[in-house]
Formats: C-alpha cells, sequence, structure tokens
C-alpha cells in the first residue's frame, strides 16, 4: 500500500508558525573554505529567508551603541566569580564564558552573558588554565573586558535562545568539553547564592538577541545541496543561493527530518514565488507563448578537463520553445539571451531509472533510509536534442522531478495542438520529398516540388519503425482492410528531432482521445507518491 507520511518533526527547534506566516528554526552555518561552524537562527517568511546570529545589545544608558563592555566583579566568599570559561588560544578560539551561575557576581553585574569572550589585552592569547589562574589570583576585584562572540564555534557547546542574563544560568554541571573543573567559582558545587544586589539604576542595560546578519530573496533563487561542481550531496545540510548572488553559505540542521523538512519548506517557498513571477510574465503575452513551468536545476559537464562536473542552469518552458539559460531571466530583454532554445517538439524528456525496493520508490543511486533520510545523489532526467544528443540535468526533491516531468509533458502537448503539423525535408533514392506530421490527417509524404501526395497513413496506421541511428529510418504501416504492411523509407538531415516529433505528435494524439494517459506514464509522479518521505 501507499506509504503513510509521518508526522512532523516537534517544534523543540523551531516552529512552522501559521501558514504564510514565519518560520522559525536552529541550525549550523558553515563558511566555505573556513573552520568549525557557528550556530544561528532562520526566519523564514513568504518572501525572504533570514539568517540571524546572537549578540548582546545595550538597551538602556550611556553604552548603547558600544561593542566592548568592561566589568568589575567582586569576588564573593562562597561562589567566587560565579562563572565558567572555556576555549582558549591552544584551540584557536578566544577564552569564552560559558556558564554564569545564578546569583552569583557575574550574574548580578547584568552585564556578562554567556558567549562573552575574554578581551582584555593582557590575557587575550592565553591559553585557558593561564587565564583561569590569573582570574582566580586576581585578588576580591577583578575587572574583565568582554566583547560578544558572535561567531562561537559549535563546538564550545554554548547554549543557545536566551534573551538575556537571567537565561544563561546553569544549574548542572558544565560541559565536559575543555573546561571541566575550570570554574571560576571558590566552591563551585555550592547551590545557595548569595543575596543578589541590585543594580545602579543608571547602569547601562544590556540583553542578548537574535539579530538579523543576513537577507536572501528567494524570488528566482536556487538551493543546492550538491557540494560545489560536484553532483555529490551533503548529508542532511543545504545552501540556499538567491538571484543576485548572495548565498546563505552551508546551512546544516541537528536531525535528518529537520534538514528535509526545511528543504521542502524553502523550496516550497520558491516555488510559490516563481509561480507569482510566472504569472505576471505570462500577463503580457498571448495564449500561444504562456510560460508552464522554470526552474533551477544543475547540468552535468560531459568531456571537460574542469574538476567541475555540474554546472547550474536556468530551464523554462515557454510557448513553443526550451529555454537554457545561465542566469534566470528577470527582465523582457533576458528572454533572447537565451544561450539555447529547443523546440518542444523534437526533444525527447527521459527521466532516469528509478527501481522499486521493500520499503518504497527510490532513486537508482540511493540507498534505503529511514524517515527523513536524504538520498546521497540527486534526482536526474535528460533531455534528448537533435542528432541523437543530450543533456542530463538533476534536481534535489523527488516533488521538483514530478514537476518537470509533468510539465514537459503538458507544454509538449500544448504545443503540438497549437502547431497542428510540423514538415520536414527528406529524400529516399535521390528524390526530394516532404515528410508532414499532422494532428488531423497522420502521416503523409509529398514531393518538394510539384506538392503531390505520394502517400499518407493515420496514426492508428503505424505499426513499428526501426532505423540505423543516422539518417535512416522505415516506418511500417498496416493497410486497415487487407492488413498487409507497408514499409517507407525516408532519409532526414536530422533524424532525432523527426522521431522526437513522431513521438510527441502520437502521444498528444493518445492523451487527446484519453485524458488519463498523461497521469498513467507519469512514472516519476508515481514513484513521488511512494517516496515523499525520503526526498
Amino acid at each position: 500500500g501507499v506509504r503513510r507520511k509521518p508526522p512532523s518533526s516537534p517544534g523543540s527547534r523551531g516552529s512552522r508558525g501559521r501558514p504564510g506566516g514565519t518560520r522559525t528554526g536552529l541550525a549550523l552555518l558553515h563558511h566555505e573554505g573556513s573552520g568549525s561552524p557557528c550556530d544561528v537562527r532562520l526566519q523564514l517568511t513568504r518572501e525572504v529567508l533570514t539568517i540571524q546570529k546572537q549578540d548582546v545589545v545595550c538597551v538602556r544608558g550611556s553604552s548603547h551603541g558600544a561593542r566592548h563592555r568592561t566589568v568589575t566583579l567582586r569576588r564573593q566568599p562562597v561562589g567566587g566569580l560565579g562563572l565558567s570559561v572555556k576555549g582558549g588560544a591552544e584551540h584557536r578560539v578566544p577564552v569564552v564564558i560559558s556558564k554564569i551561575f545564578r546569583g552569583h557576581a557575574a550574574d548580578q553585574t547584568g552585564m556578562l552573558f554567556v558567549g562573552d569572550a575574554v578581551l582584555q589585552v593582557s590575557i587575550l592569547n592565553l591559553s585557558l588554565r593561564p587565564v583561569v589562574h590569573l582570574l582566580r589570583n586576581a585578588g576580591d576585584e577583578v575587572a574583565i573586558t568582554v566583547d560578544y562572540l558572535r561567531e562561537a564555534p559549535a563546538f564550545l557547546k554554548l547554549p543557545l535562545g536566551s534573551p538575556g542574563p537571567a537565561g544563561d544560568h546553569s544549574s548542572g554541571a558544565s560541559s565536559p568539553l575543555f573546561d571541566s573543573g575550570l570554574h571560576l567559582n571558590s566552591n563551585p558545587s555550592s547551590t545557595d547564592p548569595p543575596s543578589p544586589s541590585s543594580p545602579a539604576a543608571d547602569a547601562p542595560q544590556y540583553e542578548k538577541r537574535w539579530l538579523d546578519t543576513l537577507s536572501v530573496p528567494l524570488s528566482m533563487a536556487r538551493i543546492s545541496r550538491c557540494k560545489a561542481g560536484t553532483g555529490k550531496c551533503r548529508s542532511g545540510a543545504f545552501q540556499v543561493l538567491a538571484v543576485d548572488g548572495v548565498r546563505t553559505g552551508v546551512l546544516q540542521f541537528h536531525t535528518a527530518r529537520e534538514s528535509a523538512d526545511w528543504l521542502r519548506a524553502v523550496s516550497a517557498t520558491i516555488s510559490d514565488l516563481t509561480l507569482e513571477s510566472m504569472k505576471m510574465v505570462n500577463e503580457g503575452c498571448s495564449p500561444c507563448d504562456q510560460i508552464v513551468h522554470m526552474g533551477w536545476v544543475r547540468e552535468r559537464l560531459e568531456g571537460t578537463s574542469s574538476r567541475e562536473t555540474f554546472r547550474s542552469k536556468f530551464l523554462a518552458l515557454k510557448g513553443s520553445l526550451l529555454y537554457v539559460f545561465s542566469t534566470a531571466p528577470v527582465s523582457t530583454l533576458d528572454w533572447v539571451r537565451a544561450e539555447k532554445t529547443y523546440n518542444l517538439c523534437e526533444v525527447l524528456f527521459k527521466l532516469h531509472k528509478l527501481w522499486q525496493a521493500d520499503d518504497g520508490w527510490l532513486h537508482e543511486d540511493c540507498h534505503p533510509g529511514p524517515p527523513g533520510f536524504a538520498p546521497q545523489r540527486p534526482f536526474s532526467f535528460s533531455v534528448l536534442v537533435g542528432h541523437g544528443r543530450s543533456r542530463v540535468f538533476s534536481v534535489d526533491l523527488g516533488s521538483e522531478l514530478a514537476a518537470w516531468e509533468r510539465s514537459f509533458q503538458r507544454a509538449t502537448f500544448k504545443e503540438v495542438r497549437r502547431s497542428r503539423s510540423k514538415t520536414y525535408t527528406c529524400s529516399w533514392q535521390g528524390e526530394m520529398l516532404c515528410f508532414t506530421v499532422d494532428f488531423a490527417l497522420g502521416f503523409t509524404c509529398s514531393d518538394s516540388k510539384t506538392k503531390n501526395v505520394l502517400w499518407r497513413f493515420k496514426f492508428s496506421q503505424l505499426k513499428g519503425s526501426s532505423d540505423d541511428g543516422n539518417a535512416r529510418v522505415k516506418l511500417l504501416f498496416q493497410h486497415p482492410d487487407s492488413k498487409q504492411i507497408e514499409v517507407k523509407e525516408l532519409e532526414f538531415p536530422d533524424l532525432t528531432a523527426v522521431l522526437h516529433c513522431v513521438h510527441a505528435f502520437l502521444a498528444a494524439k493518445v492523451a487527446s482521445v484519453d485524458p488519463a494517459f498523461m497521469d498513467s506514464q507519469s512514472f516519476a509522479r508515481k514513484s513521488y507518491v511512494y517516496h515523499r518521505y525520503y526526498i
């Protein structure tokens, strides 16, 4: 039976919000060529994906807008300075406050936060233990200068999501990473904090907030799960690239389910915006020149000496043509600057092999996995063009593959119904002839000079064909009365284009008689019904 889609993941790390509202969640951000990833929060609206990083801001007082804070801590008999630190030069990161104990000295200042990097010049480049020793033995009053480390490496495992110092408290043991036992408390096991002191009324007030650092417009944007220039997908990660070149960096999620949910959500938002763009363009076009579908794909590069094996392309099915762009068309003039165009009646969409495993439909390059499992290679299809050439494209989601298959069928059907007939020059035994494929009449061969009809057969009379893979084709027609087979041989300059045209007209003819024919032929959509959670 059909595999049911498992329930969506709980909202412990993010929320979808109401339909059309804002979706939020946490992720790890990797910058290409950089070191450790950092924690970020994502906000997805109907037009923009925003990346936020935590920072400490002065919301009241004379220090408003200042980055650095100098804080004087008064060591207490019980609890000491009331904080823990980790990191250090030996780990190529600053010494960072990793824990603030409730009610103790650091907490009472209201000016220190988990994630603050200690910037005092005398200890800036020291490893962790000398810093701890210095602070422990600095006397009853310790003045430290700090600045919030906005891109704290994820391996520090600092807590996230706290709006202010009151949320930075920790009641348990500190992380065992780097700083186990390196608390700046005289008795870190004590659970009885001293009586808190009230800050001065005119003292600056600080809060930890999520601040926008990057906004990526999603109109005509693209998603990439593959490593740059390759066909190999990242596991549980992707990046978003805007049409103006802005990119998020690689976003990695805590679970495969979160990654799949965010991938679908961002993809759906881009698709909705693309549909709006199509509607705007179609309003200014004639009915025969409408856009049926468009979007980003990756093309496999063949016979190149470069390390790059895939390159992003923007495809559009518009009117009678398949457009191939290197950049998305954002203006009317861009449509005449396509890298290549193909007549839809002369190309053939070919879905790359899928196979059925026990747990559902999977792509040939994938392996079975649990819910939320992401294929290691993208979903692929070919567009077979003239002279036996083909172009191989891939997408990241099975739903995208199904959309392209459905759209190619729709666009080709519309073009056949619009054009009604296609005529090609051919020859046989030295005679120049014209071969016409007509939606109403079938196949007609006529003399190229006199236009006299030499023979004509209906679509239903075509019983088979064979070709030499080069220029010559044999068409086998059956006479309705005698049931005898008559063979017609012809030679074409571009045999592939003619065969694709015959296929397009035959498919359109069958679809006009049986509207369910297209759905019955849609292998990707049938696969997607079973496979929809694994993509």
